[in-house]
């Protein structure tokens, strides 16, 4: 007797789950994808740089080649081969002081950021999927003592940070 409240309550709220979630993301809680169901693949070249700060382009392309395969159902794949094809170019790397140091006056914490422009577009039909302007991403380095951080550690933080937003941006359409 008892195993048969059990099973019947787990039958029940196994029901009642289902009835709360929706088919469509759209119309509310939803177990399906957030992500296109007609892409498998996407091609990821090499970003273009229009800045002076050398190396940025392959960190960040590298970093959303490792977030797309990470976090989406997608396969990144050459670009003969791919559904979708991504292309960015770097139009910002700036450092911001956030903070000086009374007795040197150098900067304590820095902010990095990196502004891109990007386009995913479908390959096959060559029509864009996702396209933003001035998409930027920060990162924080403490340069000064004792941490004695380098810079390059906040550009790198900046960069993760912009591949997360950038897969974060590839879902689809709400």
């Amino acid at each position: 007797m008892m195993i048969a409240q059990r099973l019947a309550g787990i039958v029940i709220a196994g029901l009642l789950l289902l009835a709360g979630c929706a088919s469509d993301p759209s119309e509310g809680y939803s177990t399906a994808s957030v992500f296109p169901s007609d892409i498998r693949t996407v091609a990821v070249p090499i970003l273009e740089n229009d800045t002076f700060i050398r190396g940025v382009e392959f960190e960040l392309t590298d970093a959303l080649i490792k977030e797309i395969e990470a976090r989406t159902p997608y396969k990144v794949t050459a670009q003969h081969r791919a559904d979708t094809i991504f292309l960015g170019r770097v139009k910002r790397v700036e450092l911001d002081q956030l903070s000086k140091s009374r007795l040197t006056g150098l900067g304590e914490e820095v902010i990095v950021s990196v502004t891109i422009d990007f386009e995913w577009k479908d390959w096959r039909s060559d029509a864009p999927l996702v396209a933003r302007k001035s998409f930027s991403g920060h990162g924080l380095a403490v340069p000064s003592a004792p941490t004695g951080e380098r810079v390059e550690l906040g550009r790198m933080a900046a960069v993760q940070q912009l591949a997360r937003d950038i897969v974060d941006e590839m879902r689809a359409a709400w």
